[in-house]
């Protein structure tokens, strides 16, 4: 392992954090545990209840079985999101200049059932959404398009917004829309699943429990094969902390409250780490992490620990939160996906082998999110529903990503 790089204020490397020092967080210090396969409990544990309808845009839907935004308004659609009722799907290519190409015609097909069940408004422009009571604008498109999106979302009347990860390009473009956002008195949340998936949550309430110091370890692992690493790098060229690992970034901003400013320290795990130079099939070379471990210590005293590995599993993925006493004894392991889900996503997959996976992994915690935003707005309430990411968050965590990349790109050479 490298030496500790201290990157705060100079002082003593105090290892010992006080049993409370959760409690400071961004979130409250009780929360309910959440159990996988009842998604609707675990929401009205977490919110409390509520019988009103928040209307719901969709902005970017994408292919049936394949876009996020498709598998967002199908949750929708099947009454799976008690607190939302989505009005509008917005989808500038397949009803505009995509609309005859075959991806087209099956949204077409598609779109065209669902507003004769539910008559649902589908449009290409946002000029032909009209806004009716209190109304999210759920947007999930191109990365690269939320920061005009979001203003022309905002201008139109919507009361919040619901941005999928990382939110914008760079920390630049989404602090311009935090302040836009703040401006107008509009509250944006962020789809990090991760803040409310069960084995995030069991891991936070065990250690919360424990007397004596605890660390908690986050592993992600995702299943590609090392020759297929080169079209990865292309791919998610913006780099691996602001993109697979930002959900793990979001929870330390959420649960820990960490930021470049509070940072203490930063310690690579030089024996697991592997930053690559590798050339894409455009022919283009890009430098990322193949997998990368680090441990981050806060001014006050917290210590969290991430182990991201593009090449970790050999069975779609998986990601474990470790609890840790102070000699480094395992006293606490969730896991996702557990036994349970592992079988349910199999079956479920089998039955229907054109959806994308990950969306039977995550189904119950995009029901989660929506429930949480949607019943918050019809609310009326300040700030956001508890455990949920906020553009705050996706700032400081997108900050933690740019902060973190060269350093240990650095350290690792």
């Amino acid at each position: 392992m490298l030496s500790v790089l201290i990157l705060g204020a100079a002082g003593a490397h105090d290892r010992s954090a006080p049993p409370s020092s959760l409690s400071r967080s961004r979130v409250l210090q009780h929360q309910q545990q959440s159990t996988r396969g009842d998604a609707l409990a675990t929401v009205q544990c977490l919110r409390g209840g509520g019988g009103d309808k928040c209307d719901v845009i969709l902005v970017g839907c994408g292919v049936p079985k394949r876009g996020m935004g498709w598998y967002h308004a199908k949750q929708m659609l099947d009454g799976d999101v008690p607190s939302a009722t989505l009005t509008t799907v917005v989808e500038p290519w397949f009803l505009g200049q995509g609309k005859d190409s075959p991806p087209g015609q099956t949204f077409g097909v598609w779109a065209e059932e669902m507003s004769k069940a539910h008559g649902t408004k589908f449009c290409a422009s946002l000029d032909e959404v009209s806004i009716n009571g209190p109304t999210m604008a759920l947007i999930s498109g191109r990365t690269a398009d939320n920061p005009r999106l979001l203003k022309e979302v905002i201008d139109l009347g919507c009361t919040a917004v619901y941005l999928e990860k990382p939110g914008a390009p760079t920390v630049k473009e989404l602090e311009e829309m935090r302040a836009y956002a703040k401006s107008k008195g509009v509250q944006v949340f962020m789809g990090y699943n991760k803040n409310v998936t069960p084995y995030v949550r069991k891991a936070l309430e065990f250690a919360r429990k424990q007397k004596g110091e605890t660390t908690t370890t986050y592993y992600h692992n995702n299943a590609y094969k090392p020759d297929e690493l080169p079209e990865c790098f292309e791919r998610n060229a913006e780099g691996m902390l602001k993109n697979m690992a930002i959900h793990e970034l979001a929870l330390l901003a959420t649960y820990w409250g960490v930021t470049v400013d509070n940072i203490k320290s930063v310690t690579p795990d030089a024996a697991f780490s592997e930053c690559k130079t590798l050339t894409g099939p455009g022919g283009k070379q890009f430098t990322d992490f193949a997998k990368v471990g680090f441990t981050v210590e806060t001014k006050d005293g917290k210590t969290i620990t991430l182990m991201i590995d593009r090449c970790g599993s050999d069975s779609g993925g998986n990601s474990i939160a470790v609890v840790s006493d102070a000699s480094g004894k395992e006293l606490f392991r969730a896991e996702t996906p557990d036994a349970a889900l592992s079988t349910k996503v199999a079956e479920a997959a089998a039955k229907d082998p054109e959806m994308m996976p990950y969306f039977f992994l995550q189904h119950d915690d995009y029901i989660t999110l929506k429930e949480l935003s949607s019943s918050h707005v019809i609310k009326g309430a300040a700030g956001a529903p508890e455990g949920m990411a906020t553009i705050d968050v996706a700032v400081d965590a997108l900050k933690v990503a740019e902060y973190l990349t060269p350093l240990l790109q650095d350290a690792l050479k």
